[in-house]
């Protein structure tokens, strides 16, 4: 059971990124009539009510007092901010760069955490990967936003914070509960600032079941998931693993809305699988020579 616990882990963070590649989609649209934080607090609104009847987390509610608040309040902001900045991003620059240049926190992560020297070929692999599926060329044109990279950039690194809190929140044995008390935070925490914002978004129905949609295809699937695969997996391959979603936004783009990818686009997408590939054999590789060790 051990040795299949990295193909399992894969297989969720496909689904994982595979929902979230979709509701980005969404996301953009509702940007164009709607600003990114007020799309971003109606997700975590509907996302917090969703996760909390789905996970049955009004059972946690008695152990509040003894849970370690120093982490969860770390990893509970990593995932708001994270989650502000990205869509921040989304509505000035092009999905295409917003989801490379955020792709920069994990594998920054990933770097740091490498333990043998092997490990940097995935890595690399991972980094190239990336760096020629984002269209660089768009950089040089009206639709490039310094502050919109600003604002992604932001992003990769909450989402590295959340990377690392995320498996010092796992270790508490709580389970989903962390996702819960992690969202319900953020949206409380950004709920009032849309109030005062731009309490006419917040309050119109007519977005609310566009942002109920994006919440379980953004937030309660790939999040759950994520708890799922952070138990499983090392942060090094995590990192890169999280590589396949510009692969995954380019292969939906291709069949979905017949997006034409270039030959260099092609090259990236062999390499970040390769890399992928790469990761997932190592960490297979390790879990049966720990399984060996403890027979």
């Amino acid at each position: 059971m051990m040795s299949n616990a990295p193909f399992v882990a894969v297989l969720a963070m496909l689904l994982s990124m595979t929902c979230y590649q979709i509701s980005a989609s969404f996301a953009k649209q509702l940007i164009a009539t709607l600003d990114p934080l007020s799309v971003t607090i109606l997700r975590l609104c509907f996302a917090s009510v969703l996760v909390f009847i789905m996970f049955r987390s009004w059972t946690i509610l008695s152990k509040l007092s003894t849970l370690k608040w120093h982490n969860l309040l770390c990893y509970s902001a990593a995932l708001c901010v994270m989650n502000v900045l990205f869509y921040m991003s989304l509505g000035k620059l092009p999905q295409g760069i917003a989801v490379g240049l955020e792709f920069i926190g994990p594998l920054g992560l990933a770097l740091l955490s490498i333990q043998q020297r092997r490990d940097y070929i995935w890595v690399c692999c991972a980094i190239l990967g990336i760096a020629l599926m984002v269209p660089w060329q768009q950089t040089t044109s009206t639709e490039f936003s310094i502050t919109g990279a600003a604002f992604a950039l932001g992003a990769g690194f909450c989402w590295a914070l959340y990377i690392y809190y995320g498996h010092k929140v796992v270790r508490q044995n709580i389970g989903m509960h962390a996702l819960t008390i992690a969202i319900t935070l953020s949206a409380l925490v950004l709920l009032p600032i849309g109030l005062v914002h731009q309490p006419d978004h917040v309050l119109n129905p007519e977005s609310w079941y566009k942002a109920l949609i994006i919440a379980i295809l953004a937030t309660v699937i790939p999040y759950a998931m994520d708890l799922f695969v952070l138990k499983r997996l090392s942060k090094m391959s995590y990192g890169t693993l999280s590589s396949l979603s510009p692969a995954l936004a380019a292969l939906t783009g291709l069949v979905l809305l017949h997006e034409q990818i270039s030959f260099l686009q092609w090259i990236a997408l062999g390499c970040i699988m390769l890399a992928s590939v790469g990761v997932t054999f190592r960490a297979k590789t390790e879990n049966n020579l720990n399984s060996n060790e403890s027979a």
